[in-house]
């Protein structure tokens, strides 16, 4: 790990103006990413600001009847959140199946949406990728490909997105509330968040330079039936295959948001319409104009299976 300076933010605003004034910062809590991103200087930040004594760490509800999470609240505390286990139970689901007791003791709200790709090349210093340094190519293409997304990949990076908790945010239409280095506050709304590769793998977020995550807000509940399905090759402590996160009405129709697909959440709303034709016409409809290889071809089929499920559920069967 390489050398780095470090200081506390005692506000928001304060955080994020002093983010600008050296350069190559970091905002760390939890550091359940970056920390081990820097013992292998993929990231190696010259300086670090401590965000953990702003006080953004409360779940409260939200004049339009929804809830505001702040940035800082725990994983282990939002899933266990009656709220959040009542109103927006794929959230909660989500959560838990992510990581470890220990790590979700941790992890924050704000750090588990920015949490960058699992992907082997990426991890691996002696391998090109354009996440790490930009221009310098992509291995996984080519390369071993059993993880790799199969939408809106390009010819410039194939990685996944590896946050559980982001799926069921994009399924429930969160905001992203964040103040910039002038103070001045806005919301992102979920959908416009996370960027697709295209030629610049490494622009991951519409975050700004110094652009620090204040809350995350949700919509009024859904209601419905909440499901949070994910495939991987071991029952705990490994990002999905594939991850199913859905919303399901008495009529039938509903909401799902794809994970371990793409280099984001993958949801496409129109698709959301053949629910109640089961999951072959949802799958045609969501991963419509796939690019797989020989080793992730089987996720399409996952992923209709997995919808199948999911629906076979909800009917009570």
């Amino acid at each position: 790990m390489k050398a780095f300076t470090y200081q506390r933010a005692k506000t928001p605003a304060e955080a994020a103006a002093a983010a600008l004034q050296k350069p190559n910062t970091r905002f760390i809590a939890g550091g359940t990413n970056l920390l081990d991103l820097m013992k292998l200087e993929i990231e190696t930040p010259a300086h670090l600001i401590d965000v953990n004594g702003l006080g953004l760490d409360k779940v409260e509800p939200t004049p339009e009847g929804g809830l505001r999470i702040g940035a800082l609240v725990r994983n282990t505390d939002l899933a266990a959140d009656a709220r959040v286990r009542r109103d927006y139970g794929v959230l909660s689901r989500a959560l838990l199946a992510g990581a470890s007791a220990q790590l979700r003791n941790k992890a924050t709200t704000a750090g588990n949406l920015l949490q960058r790709t699992r992907c082997p090349y990426f991890y691996d210093t002696n391998m090109a990728c354009n996440k790490r340094v930009p221009g310098s190519g992509c291995a996984a293409i080519g390369g071993f490909t059993r993880g790799h997304a199969i939408v809106g990949q390009s010819d410039a990076c194939i990685a996944t997105h590896p946050s559980d908790m982001a799926v069921a945010m994009q399924l429930l239409d969160a905001g992203v509330e964040t103040v910039n280095p002038d103070g001045k506050a806005r919301t992102i709304p979920i959908a416009d968040f996370y960027r697709l590769p295209g030629n610049t793998p490494h622009i991951e977020h519409a975050l700004q330079p110094g652009e620090l995550i204040t809350a995350v807000t949700l919509p009024k509940p859904l209601g419905g039936k909440h499901f949070y399905h994910k495939v991987r090759d071991r029952a705990s402590y490994a990002f999905a295959l594939i991850s199913v996160a859905a919303v399901v009405q008495p009529d039938g129709g509903g909401r799902v948001t794809l994970g371990g697909v793409a280099h984001k959440p993958w949801r496409v709303p129109g698709a959301e319409q053949a629910l109640p034709r089961g999951g072959k016409a949802v799958t045609e409809g969501l991963l419509a104009g796939a690019r797989t290889t020989d080793e992730n071809a089987f996720k399409v089929v996952l992923v209709q299976r997995t919808i199948d499920a999911v629906l076979a559920e909800a009917r009570g069967a």
